[in-house]
């Protein structure tokens, strides 16, 4: 099989030199941060470090960490490192987890993060001669700029489409033979289902490949997705803090992301201890951005919780690969003194053979958590009696309770009773916060 690189040379490097570069940019990146940044430096200055402590990447750990809640303590423009007259765009986090971050570009930072989503693209099998239909969010959200950007770099036809719209993304998608689909998993297998009921089969399509990012997704997930579209689906990662889509990419193997090393240095540490851990541990990923001018953050926490591997990979890149976001140390949900990630319970759903939309709702009722999932059934399982319907609910919540240890309550809603995602889809209503409850 034919190896397909954006930039060969960086992305086959041998590991010694990654970790040479990697040195070089981060000394002069920590001392280019502590000159330009107040807020940090006096975090350095805190933690009594100088910039000529940090000699190679074994000092990272003695560099302080930035949470979420810096970024927003330091809104809008602490941690910008340089003039605003250098700057030439700003992005913004979608705003799930809590009060938008702003994060700033120069011209080389946007060239830097396109050249990484192209690495994606043609790992992905995208060349010059492709369609690229771009249907992530543009605006202030990463995702369309990010891929926008990257099939620019490549050379494909790029269709500019956005988020929604779904009659209009099916009719430019065939009518101009579109062969990649750049968006978030949900909403991709909302084309799918769209187009099984318009009466297309897979085969009717020209596409080829999925890149899908910006929220969790399941292997389940990923095979109904291929099988409704036709397609090999990839994954993408990233986060605005660090630049967008594309800090690491799925290649075709399918099992793990090539994190973008030259660019990013990744580390994974213990959540509650900050202990640096190491390879091949479960742990919270860490990012130090190695060449940023307008947004340069050192030792940045995700609160995303991976695995890194260095084993070898069959497609010839040497950077380091991470799993697929095995949940988030922020957003897990702790019911009834258990922890449960949405992840669990969309792998429940699809091995029982249920459509990943689903809505879960927690409150609580005379000091009692409460734990209510709603999922949407087919229109072959709508038809069932309720008898039926009955027993299908105590299915799925013996599979649930076996997955998790604790028991929801499931209730089986009407089929398009749920609202679809065309960006990031809310699968979680959390009550207790709203009575002022700490979760």
């Amino acid at each position: 099989m034919q190896k397909n690189y954006f930039q060969k040379d960086m992305e086959t490097m041998p590991i010694e030199e990654i970790k040479k570069i990697q040195n070089e940019k981060l000394v002069k990146q920590v001392k280019y941060v502590y000159d330009n940044v107040k807020y940090y430096r006096d975090l350095m200055d805190k933690k009594g470090v100088k910039p000529e402590d940090i000699q190679s990447t074994d000092d990272l750990y003695k560099l302080p960490f930035l949470k979420k809640d810096d970024l927003r303590e330091a809104y809008p423009f602490g941690l910008l490192a340089t003039d605003i007259k250098n700057c030439v765009r700003i992005q913004s986090t979608s705003g799930t987890t809590g009060k938008r971050v702003v994060a700033f570009y120069t011209q080389n930072d946007v060239d830097v993060w396109e050249e990484c989503c192209a690495r994606a693209i043609v790992a992905a099998g995208g060349t010059n001669g492709d369609v690229c239909q771009v249907a992530y969010g543009y605006g202030l959200f990463t995702g369309g700029s990010g891929l926008h950007g990257g099939s620019h770099k490549v050379g494909c036809l790029t269709l500019p489409m956005s988020s929604g719209n779904t009659d209009r993304q099916i009719q430019f998608m065939m009518d101009l033979n579109s062969t990649i689909l750049c968006c978030t998993p949900s909403y991709a297998a909302y084309i799918g289902e769209t187009l099984k009921e318009k009466g297309y089969k897979p085969e009717d399509n020209k596409l080829k490949a999925g890149i899908f990012g910006a929220e969790p997704w399941t292997e389940e997930m990923r095979r109904d997705i291929e099988k409704s579209l036709g397609i090999k689906a990839y994954d993408i990662y990233g986060l605005t803090e660090i630049s967008g889509p594309g800090v690491a990419f799925e290649c075709e193997e399918q099992n793990g992301m090539h994190i973008n090393e030259d660019h990013f240095l990744v580390e994974v540490i213990d959540p509650d201890t900050g202990e640096v851990l190491p390879e091949g541990s479960k742990g919270e990923l860490v990012f130090t951005s190695l060449d940023k001018e307008a947004f340069p953050l050192l030792r940045y926490r995700t609160r995303d919780i991976c695995v890194l591997s260095r084993e070898k990979c069959s497609c010839g890149r040497t950077f380091v690969k991470m799993t697929k976001p095995l949940g988030r140390s922020d957003d897990m949900m702790i019911i009834r003194g258990v922890n449960v990630f949405p992840s669990q319970i969309e792998a429940v759903l699809l091995n029982c053979g249920y459509a990943p939309n689903y809505q879960i709702i927690i409150d609580r009722v005379n000091n009692t958590d409460t734990f209510d999932i709603n999922v949407e059934m087919s229109k072959e399982d709508f038809s069932d009696t309720p008898k039926v319907i009955t027993n299908k609910e105590k299915q799925l919540q013996s599979a649930m309770k076996a997955m998790l240890g604790i028991n929801p309550k499931i209730h089986l809603v009407s089929p398009k009773s749920i609202t679809r995602s065309e960006g990031k889809a809310v699968r979680v209503i959390d009550n207790r916060k709203r009575l002022g409850i700490t979760v």
